[in-house]
């Protein structure tokens, strides 16, 4: 076993003997273990030290590289190989990521059958939605291109619609498809989700913790799988700050910081549950319901330590597919927050209105003067290609393992710890587009300001929209309210990324790149740290945004 990809989350410093000596309690069998007068803790590995609090665990996955993972770079991880032939399950295909996903492999490997389980109420209408919303998309225009005039018998051959419903028992499926998918299946990909951040309860924990339960006892009967990957979000994390690890969530576990964990309340999903029963019996009309109900996700994100209900039935989600797999290998991928496409299969492609994309369409209309969150605090976006990517490439590496036992492995997709991008930078990007390129030729741009307090953003929004004069007609006066109170609502929503401290690390990705080969790399492009910020935002993420969003060609 190969020591060179140990990686420490820690401060590096340079070597001392002040320390007394004593073994390592094995992780993986390797590692010495000092404990300085001081009380930090010290592991000396490859001529340097690294220090820890010992109030914290160490970071002690000491990510050796993985058991058999050991390949030439020739050899890379056997991307291709592994894919070929293989029957693939996709829920979610209809999603910017699971759209990405299809294209991509469709274009680049030889697999057997894609099975895309399409909510539909029969399988013409799941058709009717594979060609409508995929198959004629403008992001299969490069594929479209390669293959020719067989573009439709290929996708056909190759993408099989299936109707049902990742919310229904079986997915929705009626016996026949249960069969083949059953029988057929060896990998299965789960791309379906709620992510608006705040809905229902009922609605999130349906759609983000009971589907992905559903799916893995669907996966469980599967005569073939090797398998099953979850598309899940870094911000499962909560409030935590510093370096967050990518570890398995624990059951019954929450999101607040570590400080904080021993007096806060424990996660209890069958409690959840009866919350929501309890709450929707005592609704009298469908508005008290939905009122209550996203009233009831909000003060439970609260609650247990997550910004928001999203990212707690995200985290409900991966708890319960954790506790419930068996003897199935799960991979978890935790991508950030997920933008257009950086290179594959051209730049620029989005669908949707992502995390980002309402604050920088609000700035380029001169609707956002100000900025409620910290110029100094890093940003984390990762383009939508190198997520399908990364979930290729981690596919193909761990099913190409013999592990003694299933293993559950996390994967983070992130910029923020190798190629981070500050929000002062960011910003100006924006301001020198929108400046060179209007989004409304006669609206001037200024550069932005931030606050830290929202009351003086909210009141500098109003100020600012008004023009600092009392406006003329009642529709002007609307107007201008309207839009401070988008720009109150929009910043709001996304405070918690505007003061976002914690980092995400991203080991196991960084030895996913290690273990491809050149060819590979090229191939399926992963490394956040070969994205150019200024070039994304400025020829790449913004004229995609306003060619496929505001212009509308999906």
């Amino acid at each position: 076993m190969l020591l060179s990809n140990i990686k420490f989350p820690l401060a590096k410093f340079p070597k001392t003997s002040d320390y007394n000596h004593f073994p390592f309690s094995n992780i993986n069998g390797v590692g010495n273990k000092k404990v300085l007068s001081s009380g930090k803790v010290k592991v000396l590995y490859d001529g340097y030290t690294y220090f820890n609090s010992p109030s914290h665990p160490l970071e002690a996955e000491l990510h050796l590289q993985d058991y058999n993972a050991a390949s030439d770079d020739e050899a890379g991880i056997g991307i291709l190989p592994f894919f070929h032939g293989k029957n693939i399950l996709l829920t979610g295909a209809t999603g910017l990521l699971g759209k990405v996903l299809v294209e991509k492999i469709l274009r680049s490997m030889s697999v057997g059958k894609i099975y895309l389980l399409i909510k539909a109420k029969d399988k013409e209408a799941a058709y009717t939605r594979l060609t409508n919303e995929i198959t004629n998309s403008d992001l299969f225009k490069v594929l479209k291109e390669e293959l020719g005039d067989s573009y439709e018998a290929i996708t056909r051959e190759k993408l099989i619609p299936i109707a049902g419903n990742i919310c229904e028992p079986n997915l929705g499926m009626d016996s026949e498809s249960i069969a083949r998918v059953r029988k057929d299946v060896d990998v299965i990909i789960q791309s379906a989700a709620s992510t608006i951040l705040n809905d229902r309860y009922d609605l999130l924990v349906d759609a983000n913790m009971s589907a992905p339960q559903r799916l893995m006892r669907f996966a469980k009967t599967c005569n073939n799988l090797t398998l099953l990957a979850h598309i899940s979000t870094a911000y499962v994390s909560g409030k935590r700050d510093g370096l967050i690890m990518e570890r398995p969530l624990i059951m019954g576990g929450n999101g607040r910081k570590e400080e904080h964990c021993d007096e806060s309340a424990l996660l209890d999903i069958v409690e959840e549950n009866n919350l929501i029963l309890k709450s929707s019996s005592s609704s009298s009309t469908e508005h008290d319901l939905t009122k209550n109900l996203k009233r009831l996700a909000q003060d439970r994100a609260t609650l247990f330590g997550w910004h928001n209900s999203y990212h707690m039935t995200k985290a409900m989600g991966e708890m319960a597919l954790g506790e419930i797999r068996g003897d199935v290998p799960l991979l978890i991928i935790r991508p950030t927050v997920i933008e257009s496409t950086y290179k594959d299969p051209f730049p620029g492609w989005i669908q949707g209105n992502r995390m980002f994309d309402p604050v920088i369409m609000a700035y380029g209309k001169g609707q956002l003067p100000g900025f409620f969150g910290d110029s100094q605090v890093i940003m984390d976006i990762i383009p939508v290609d190198m997520v399908a990517n990364t979930t290729i490439a981690a596919i193909a590496k761990e099913g190409n393992m013999h592990w003694p036992q299933p293993q559950l492995r996390v994967y983070h997709v992130a910029s923020s710890a190798t190629n981070p991008l500050l929000y002062s930078d960011f910003f100006e990007y924006l301001f020198h587009y929108f400046n060179s390129s209007p989004l409304i030729p006669s609206q001037e741009i200024s550069r932005i300001i931030y606050f830290d307090n929202f009351q003086d953003f909210s009141e500098y929004t109003r100020n600012t929209i008004n023009g600092g004069e009392e406006m003329i007609t009642l529709k002007s006066q609307n107007q201008a309210k309207a839009k401070a109170a988008y720009a109150d609502r929009l910043c709001k929503l996304y405070e918690f990324i505007g003061f976002f401290s914690a980092r995400f690390d991203t080991g196991n990705t960084d030895r996913l790149i290690d273990a491809m080969s050149k060819e590979e790399r090229l191939s399926f492009e992963v490394d956040a740290r070969n994205i150019e910020w200024k070039k994304y935002f400025e020829e790449i993420h913004i004229p995609g945004l306003i060619k496929h969003i505001i212009n509308g060609t999906m």
